[in-house]
């Protein structure tokens, strides 16, 4: 199966690493993963810094190696909200509650591009200790680390 996710990834955390883990199950062994990576041009819009690209794809591949998934996998730069992901030939795209809107979105201009469906696979966010969502803007701002841990704020 070939499996398309995307991200900025920065930093990678548990939330993120769900996303990729469930991208390689999907693919299966012999499966393929296509890994949308935001270009520095297009993560600028976030809200908080962004490490350089190639840093946030050595990251990638250091956790996939890591993590000893068979499937093989692409990193390709993501220009825009969509990538490759509406005209290429795939059979899934993992998203997470927060991007679920972005893969309805890619299924409708499939659609109009007379291309066919493709299964869209949601993850639960990962929650912090707070039961709030992991996010990078709250470990950027000193509010928890990448596993959801609160960090305290002592003086």
């Amino acid at each position: 199966m070939k499996v398309m996710v995307g991200g900025t990834f920065d930093p990678l955390h548990d939330g993120h690493k769900r996303l990729i883990s469930r991208s390689f199950e999907l693919a299966g062994e012999n499966g393929r993963v296509i890994i949308g990576l935001t270009t520095d041009a297009f993560a600028s819009r976030k809200s908080h810094p962004v490490q350089e690209y190639e840093r946030r794809k050595t990251g990638l591949e250091k956790y996939i190696r890591d993590r000893g998934f068979t499937a093989g996998y692409t990193i390709e730069p993501l220009n825009d909200r969509f990538g490759s992901a509406i005209d290429d030939d795939f059979d899934a795209l993992v998203v997470s509650e927060e991007t679920l809107p972005i893969a309805y979105e890619i299924n409708i201009l499939r659609r109009e591009k007379g291309k066919r469906k493709v299964d869209i696979h949601q993850i639960s966010c990962v929650l912090a200790e707070d039961g709030r969502w992991i996010s990078s803007t709250r470990i950027y701002r000193g509010e928890i680390d990448g596993h959801g841990r609160l960090l305290s704020h002592e003086c």
